[in-house]
């Protein structure tokens, strides 16, 4: 439980722009057009002033009961005439009040933040999938669901503590101030400003002091969690390796540093502490002695003596908190600046303005002299032309490095060319719609990963409100609906995290069926039946070749035998197309092609 709460106080030493931040979650809590958002911020406002006055005028009726026990006449008729007895009911019935307004306050309000942290949380959520397939690749998906979960718990925390915490504590120091003025001498309020000031003056140097302490602190707990996300990800690959001991070894050794930067935040953190304990402390002091020596000198009455004491137990309690609010507040600042950079990082592909779907009405696909690099340093393709003429299917095969599933990639517009074109019927693909564009390809992956989730669901996430019956037509053209069949749960089978309990071959063919499901004009086959035995490999292309008949097919393959009826044929060679043709056309030729296709005939088992 320590360890998850050191984990929300983060530091970071990127300076926090706190106005760009709050101004970037106001309008959720201010949305134009939502009437019954602004109605319940305005009253939740409306019970925090309340409540605060009522806390501010609670002590007087304390007084005026121990005055009245003294039979001294300090207020006004009306109160003093409720004897000692009704002001204590009184005092009762007002903290009651208190109460009250208080939560009224959190009722009225919680419908308005939990609205917002849905809205942020979805926005950031749907941008993530918006950012391109080079992001995802550079960063670590724990990294990135980090930053995600602390800036919404950042934007929770601050919702809360403006509404619940900081701004009642605000109202109630300056209802308070001014109560001490308009009764006491100016001398009284002056000490509580003072205590006030020195205590957040103490605050803010003292958490500056430990922003770089907790920053490391929060890096290694980055550190040992990726690493444990990491781990546990590639779970068959620690077995495969013997690797159990590696691995608890390197969580080890990154907790052991966690742990280090954790203890030297607790010993800042008591240092603070006590410094804050110690203003706090000598502020009361003083005034109580103020106070005391007014009810020596008849100025005041016991009743006032119990009054400050009262007013200054208000302060110096909201004023411990303050320390935690201020260094949670900051925190919160850096989860959230880091969420809404995050939500601000522009997608590297994105559609023109006012671009029109695509529309495919045959299905041809040109690559005009396309040129792709991941870096400047390095290109991948170097001016790569070929067609596709609609309904037919032509076959990649290559050396691995050499460019094909780039040219996947690149058709899929995950990256958009650095030269060239790339048309479907003549569109240009940077011309049309993203989204477009990937409804009208089916994808067969060559490692099909799938969600934590059940078979069926798995399946008919190629289509969205498939029916069951859609789901098992797919299935048993992918020829695994007997598998499921025979499963104690059948399609409600768990396949658990990315498919573990699954085979190779099983998670690619329920690959397949969720691509048959789609039903997408244009087909891309990259290594799709990688997984496969030989005699689920045969079924299975007979079933792509059914599938792809009067579609467009782009089929990367490693094993020539499943493309050797594709209506032509590329070899890549580093990035570069380097023969063309038929299968009987290549081997005719004598060329790179035959090589292969010799070689893997060769080695091929008997």
């Amino acid at each position: 439980m320590h360890r998850a709460r050191i984990t929300i106080t983060d530091a970071s030493a990127t300076p926090v722009n706190g106005r760009r931040i709050l101004a970037r979650v106001l309008p959720y809590l201010w949305p134009a057009g939502q009437t019954w958002v602004k109605v319940r911020v305005i009253a939740a406002l409306v019970f925090l002033v309340l409540a605060k006055v009522i806390t501010v005028a609670t002590p007087l009726f304390y007084k005026w009961a121990v005055d009245s026990l003294s039979g001294v006449v300090s207020g006004p008729a009306a109160m003093m005439a409720l004897g000692a007895v009704g002001l204590t009911v009184a005092y009762g019935m007002a903290r009651l009040m208190n109460v009250a307004f208080q939560q009224l306050r959190d009722a009225v309000f919680t419908r308005v933040g939990q609205r917002s942290l849905r809205l942020i949380a979805g926005q950031a959520f749907a941008h993530m999938h918006q950012l391109s397939l080079r992001y995802h690749i550079t960063r670590k998906t724990g990294g990135l669901s980090r930053i995600m979960e602390r800036g919404i718990k950042g934007v929770d925390f601050l919702l809360r503590m403006f509404v619940f915490s900081l701004g009642p504590l605000v109202l109630e120091l300056v209802l308070v101030c001014g109560t001490l003025l308009f009764l006491f001498d100016i001398w009284f309020m002056l000490v509580v400003l003072a205590t006030i000031v020195a205590y957040a003056i103490y605050t803010l140097l003292a958490t500056e002091w430990r922003v770089k302490i907790r920053r490391r602190m929060n890096e290694q707990d980055n550190d040992a969690n990726q690493k444990a996300i990491d781990s546990l990800l590639n779970f068959e690959t620690v077995k495969y390796f013997d690797a159990e001991r590696r691995e608890v070894g390197r969580y080890d050794a990154a907790m052991e540093k966690y742990e280090d930067a954790a203890v030297k935040t607790g010993v800042s953190l008591a240092a603070l502490n006590f410094g804050q304990s110690l203003i706090i402390t000598v502020g009361l002091t003083v005034v109580m002695v103020l106070a005391a020596m007014g009810v020596q000198n008849g100025t005041m009455t016991v009743g006032d003596f119990v009054m400050v004491n009262a007013y200054m137990i208000q302060v110096t309690q909201p004023l411990n908190f303050l320390g935690t609010i201020y260094r949670e507040i900051r925190q919160a600042l850096v989860d959230m600046g880091q969420l809404f950079d995050l939500m601000g990082e522009s997608a590297e592909v994105e559609d023109k303005p006012n671009a029109p779907d695509l529309i495919v009405t045959a299905g041809e696909i040109r690559f005009e002299d396309v040129r792709f690099h991941y870096s400047p340093e390095r290109e991948i393709l170097k001016g790569v032309s070929f067609t596709v003429p609609a309904g037919q299917t032509l076959a990649l095969v290559g050396a691995t490095g050499s460019g094909k599933s780039t040219i996947g990639r690149l058709l899929f517009r995950f990256y958009d060319v650095t030269g060239g074109r790339i048309t479907i019927d003549g569109h240009d693909i940077r011309d049309v719609t993203q989204a477009s564009v990937h409804r009208a390809i089916g994808v067969v992956p060559q490692d099909t990963v799938l969600f934590n989730d059940t078979i069926g669901y798995n399946i008919g996430y190629g289509r969205a409100n498939a029916t069951q019956a859609q789901i098992e037509d797919a299935a048993r053209a992918a020829q695994i609906h007997d598998f499921i069949a025979s499963l104690p749960d059948g399609y409600q089978t768990q396949v658990g995290e990315r498919g573990l309990k699954l085979s190779g071959g099983e998670k690619q063919r329920v690959g397949i069926a969720r691509t048959l499901l789609k039903d997408a004009p244009l087909l891309l086959l990259d290594e799709a039946t990688s997984a496969l035995d030989t005699r689920t490999e045969l079924g299975i292309q007979d079933v792509l070749q059914h599938a792809g008949a009067n579609r467009t097919t782009i089929s990367i393959a490693h094993r020539l035998s499943t493309i050797a009826d594709a209506d032509q044929i590329i070899v890549l060679d580093q990035g570069q197309v380097i023969e063309q043709g038929s299968h009987a056309d290549l081997l005719a030729r004598g060329g790179r092609y035959a090589q292969l296709w010799s070689h893997q005939q060769a080695i091929a088992p008997v």
